[in-house]
């Protein structure tokens, strides 16, 4: 694990309050607001305040962060009440702060708070740094913009606990596979979420990050069971402590993926899509979708420009460049992520390799302006495919 990705975990796991998100165009300033600096979300205030700010007056604090464990910035946190704006802001970092520039636009910002004066931040930009920061912590990538899981419960409710332990009371084995955790965790939401549309109306974009948080909060209840006894008996050797660690990492790690596939084919088929998962196309790859499937995908006497291609990627700074050469005689290569934001530089590469991104509704905003357009939502791409079909 990087050096750096070491230091933030421990330092949010050390911390009195800890917060992450994903840093947006909105915080570089790219949307080309008067306002920069970290956006941070309302229900973060604790990491600074000891109450929320009262709509009619601004309210600020001035404190000392060390960043990256290497240099210090006299920064001020501020909420604004006044007039329309109801908004938490980091700001002040110094004329050479190198983290809110264009390009960090997708980084994952870590703050933890040590002690009242005492803070200290990590950027990660890297998709293998921050899933590792992600799997460390115990959270997923829906579950950024938000305090982080130190040292206190961030449980279910009661009533999706009581639907958890009694499934994982019936568990024959340690684990689930990852698609059965994946359909009992959509099973569970729907059963204590009755605004649900049975007649798949639901807006997808809500759902597939419901879904995702849903499943998570399973997992991690598994794991608490599973690993309780384990955990408090002491380790022989050093290596048995970090072979089991590794275990614990690789199983959040793999089961992240394959999550994201699961809910994305669940929703595809509620709409009555057609189309194939993992179809092996030229040079043995394979594609996470293909719509409407492998027969048409081989057939050459199928139109191609009826052929989707969808990759799924929980991050995606570096990784998208991976499907570019996934299936020949697509042109135009659709990626869904949890990204929430990606540097203009990226998109124009993106653009030039014909990568379409498809996101969450509500994570459009967090691209720079200029490109928000040419982003699918999960809703307008599931629509595009249904039109292709018929």
């Amino acid at each position: 694990m990087n050096d750096i990705v070491s230091k933030a975990v421990l330092s949010a796991r050390e911390s009195e309050v800890a917060f992450s998100k994903f840093i947006t165009a909105n915080d570089t300033g790219a949307t080309g607001g008067h306002q920069s600096g970290f956006h941070i979300h309302k229900n973060s205030y604790a990491l600074f305040f000891d109450e929320p700010g009262q709509k009619g007056a601004n309210r600020d604090l001035f404190i000392k962060i060390k960043w990256q464990d290497d240099f210090y910035t006299d920064s001020r946190f501020i909420y604004y009440g006044t007039g329309t704006r109801n908004e938490y802001r980091l700001t002040r970092f110094g004329k050479n702060f190198p983290f809110l520039r264009e390009d960090n636009i997708g980084d994952l910002l870590v703050i933890a708070r040590k002690s009242t004066d005492n803070y200290e931040a990590f950027i990660l930009n890297s998709d293998e740094d921050i899933e590792s920061f992600f799997s460390e912590m115990g959270i997923s990538a829906t579950g950024t913009n938000a305090l982080l899981p130190v040292g206190r419960s961030v449980g279910t409710e009661v009533s999706m606990e009581s639907l958890f332990m009694q499934y994982i009371q019936s568990l024959a084995k340690d684990f689930p596979s990852s698609f059965e955790l994946a359909e009992k965790a959509r099973d569970f939401y729907r059963l204590i979420s009755p605004s649900v549309n049975k007649n798949n109306e639901e807006n997808p974009d809500k759902l597939i990050i419901d879904y995702i948080k849903t499943e998570f909060e399973l997992f991690k209840a598994i794991e608490n069971i599973r690993y309780k006894d384990r955990l408090l008996t002491p380790f022989s050797r050093t290596e048995e402590l970090i072979e089991f660690s590794n275990t614990i990492l690789n199983r959040r790690k793999s089961r992240a993926g394959k999550s994201l596939e699961h809910h994305l084919a669940a929703l595809f088929t509620s709409h009555f899509l057609r189309f194939d998962s993992q179809v092996v196309t030229e040079e043995n790859k394979r594609p996470d979708f293909i719509f409407p499937g492998a027969k048409e995908y081989h057939n050459i006497l199928f139109e191609s420009e009826k052929l989707v291609f969808l990759g799924a990627k929980t991050t995606c700074k570096d990784r998208w460049r991976q499907i570019i050469n996934e299936a020949d005689r697509i042109n135009i290569k659709h990626l869904f992520t949890l990204q929430q934001g990606i540097s203009s530089n990226q998109l124009r590469e993106m653009k030039r390799e014909r990568v379409k991104l498809v996101v969450p509704q509500s994570y459009i905003s967090s691209f720079p302006p200029e490109f928000r357009s040419e982003i699918f939502s999960l809703h307008s791409f599931i629509g595009m495919v249904r039109t292709l079909q018929l």
